[in-house]
């Protein structure tokens, strides 16, 4: 893993500013040549998750430190170990990379919380399953307050490299319950880090755009050409049926296989002005995945518009409120049910997209079809931005000298003249 040095590269996050992955390091006992360590991973990132392959941590040793053991988690490498003729340790590698365990590992190598196989969700969508732990025993340490030297140049891939990390420093101790919330336990020695993510350095390329249509207008503003990059004749695939049946899912290293588009992005949230009505109008949300071989799960969309201040009902996704500023209540979150099967967004084809109809009520004082104003200002898929169409070519509204404020009445006027024609 490549080490980002002492420096963190923020990168600022408009509708979740405090975003980012702690991790906390708790020393919790001593042993002859180290100590035992519990280090937790939180994800604080509002609607940012951590997904398939999962997370990688890695560090430096100050010394030369080695792990002994561990539990809820493994190092992905056991290293050059020649100077144990015994006990052989867990890793002896001067830069361990430590990854996740998957579910159904066996009891005596779970720790509480561990085993996700590398997946946080986003502290939004489900606060429970955006903590990761595990334990390790590390050997060749001080083993006294005054005596051990903290790790350095942590880095963290999640799975891409999106993630840089700042310096570790010493906090005061971590301060956990026993005995039914009576009893205070602290940790001996506690040392925090945090790491930021940047979409920049996590892709080149945007990862999502989006596209709009409209009820009253049969044109459909398609995403921008190609936002997430052009076709190269090597970086995409026509159809499914033109690769092989038996493709792999991805992992780490591996490129996705995508669908071949003018876009060329893995997702496209489609956004459809679907009624209006007197005192509502409804809208239908659509994400496709042209991905062949990754699936999303746990995915979430977020979304910024004026009337999202007034959402009356969410169908088919659960929706929060993002209220960042308190007199700001412009922009929401949207993820999947669970009962319902579209927390998982599937590889392309028949089953590649999942869907949501929202209701939203009107505020007379600013409700217009005029102008491209019911369709989001941004939209962000896993926490990544998605590519706009420009604003001149946003569906727009038909000509008509009609002095109606109601669109749905114009269109149903001009349907009943047409009618009336075909009869006379």
């Amino acid at each position: 893993m490549d080490s980002p040095g002492d420096a963190v590269v923020v990168a600022y996050d408009l509708f979740d500013p405090t975003a980012n992955v702690t991790i906390t390091w708790d020393v919790v006992s001593w042993t002859p040549d180290g100590y035992v360590a519990v280090v937790k991973m939180n994800n604080y990132q509002m609607y940012r998750q951590i997904t398939s392959p999962g997370w990688t941590l890695g560090w430096t040793w100050a010394k030369k430190e080695i792990i002994w053991s561990m539990v809820g988690a493994q190092a992905d490498d056991q290293g050059e170990c020649k100077e144990f003729s015994s006990d052989i340790p867990h890793s002896c590698e001067k830069n361990p990379r430590i990854i996740d365990m998957h579910p159904g590992a066996p009891y005596n190598q779970q720790f509480p919380n561990c085993c996700k196989g590398g997946i946080l969700t986003s502290f939004g969508q489900d606060p429970a399953g955006s903590l990761a732990a595990f334990q390790l025993s590390v050997g060749n340490s001080g083993n006294t307050y005054g005596t051990v030297s903290l790790p350095k140049n942590f880095a963290l891939l999640g799975p891409d490299r999106g993630y840089t990390c700042s310096p570790v420093s010493i906090v005061p101790p971590s301060v956990s319950l026993s005995s039914g919330g009576r009893r205070k336990n602290r940790a001996l020695m506690t040392w925090q880090l945090a790491c930021s993510y940047s979409q920049l350095m996590a892709s080149r390329t945007p990862t999502c755009c989006v596209s709009m249509s409209s009820f009253y207008n049969s044109e459909i503003t398609p995403c921008p050409s190609c936002a997430c990059g052009c076709i190269n004749g090597e970086n995409c695939v026509k159809s499914y049926s033109t690769i092989s049946r038996a493709i792999s899912p991805l992992s780490e290293g591996t490129a996705p296989m995508k669908q071949c588009t003018q876009h060329m992005c893995p997702i496209r949230v489609h956004w459809h002005v679907k009624k209006n009505y007197k005192a509502y109008w409804r809208v239908r949300i659509t994400i496709t995945n042209f991905n062949y071989n990754l699936n999303y799960t746990k995915w979430t969309l977020v979304a910024q518009h004026p009337n999202l201040n007034n959402v009356a009902r969410v169908n088919g996704f659960i929706y929060k409120p993002l209220v960042v500023y308190d007199t700001i209540n412009d922009t929401g979150m949207f993820y999947g049910v669970e009962k319902l099967e579209n927390d998982l967004l599937l590889e392309a084809g028949t089953n590649g997209s999942v869907y949501s109809e929202m209701i939203l009520r009107k505020d007379e004082k600013m409700f217009t079809l005029n102008d491209g104003w019911g369709f989001p200002r941004k939209v962000y898929f896993n926490g990544d931005e998605c590519i706009m169409p420009l604003p001149v070519s946003y569906p727009s509204l038909p000509n008509s000298v009609l002095p109606v404020s109601d669109i749905g009445q114009v269109v149903m006027i001009q349907v009943l003249v047409a009618i009336l024609y075909q009869l006379l």
